[in-house]
């Protein structure tokens, strides 16, 4: 398997880990809202439709990097890694007493997959510089 492969296989790797770990936060935190610390603009409604834009968002990404259209698979993967990030901005709003076992362990994991997203786009544009065989002849 080519390098390549293993790139792209990753890159899915991490974000199936991250759509299955939002979708289940995001669920939880959609059917227990009232038990949540969060702001008062926070809606169930805007939990499952911001879940859905951003994970079309994040689909995107990678169909984008799939077809080494770097510079625009980075801006939308960039932007879905905070799909899991922003989790952790419910510690923002609540002491940590106030979260279940259950809630921080949804949190802590969308925010790791959300950095680990993060931290393959950085790597992918940085590191290995992928956006300039864009330009190749």
């Amino acid at each position: 398997m080519n390098l390549e492969v293993k790139r792209r296989s990753l890159l899915k790797g991490l974000l199936i880990a991250c759509i299955v770990s939002t979708a289940i936060h995001f669920t939880d935190n959609y059917l227990y809202i009232e038990k949540y610390p969060q702001p008062s603009w926070i809606t169930s409604s805007s939990i499952y439709i911001s879940w859905i834009i951003w994970t079309v968002i994040g689909l995107t990404g990678y169909w984008l990097y799939r077809r080494d259209r770097f510079w625009l698979a980075y801006l939308c993967l960039a932007t879905y890694s905070f799909c899991g990030l922003d989790s952790l901005g419910h510690y923002l709003y609540g002491a940590m007493s106030e979260f279940s076992i259950k809630m921080h362990f949804f949190i802590v994991t969308d925010g790791l997959t959300g950095l680990a997203v993060l931290g393959f786009t950085l790597w992918s544009g940085l590191v290995l510089r992928e956006q300039f065989r864009e330009y190749e002849i």
